[in-house]
């Protein structure tokens, strides 16, 4: 398969552009954290078993309104601190 690149040679194949994702390092909660993909805020809570209800997340240094989860997507690089709500008194 002389003159192809390894995308050329997987296309047409089940799951091709999966093959030639890379991960994607992050840095959750000042430590360095992997996903497989781009995810939503709404997704990384979701694969962390996190409830939306009860975070405040910042995104590279911003603070995120709970209504904008699904929009705001995590990166390559990219910073994320969530912190949780206690209740108690």
């Amino acid at each position: 398969m002389t003159g192809f690149g390894r995308s050329q040679r997987l296309r047409g194949r089940p799951g091709w552009s999966r093959a030639l994702q890379q991960p994607v390092q992050i840095t959750l909660n000042g430590e360095p954290y992997e996903i497989e993909q781009p995810l939503s805020l709404v997704a990384l809570l979701d694969k962390l078993d996190i409830d939306a209800r009860r975070v405040a997340i910042e995104h590279n240094l911003t603070i995120i309104k709970r209504h904008r989860f699904p929009e705001v997507v995590v990166g390559d690089g990219d910073q994320v601190e969530i912190v949780n709500f206690v209740g108690g008194g």
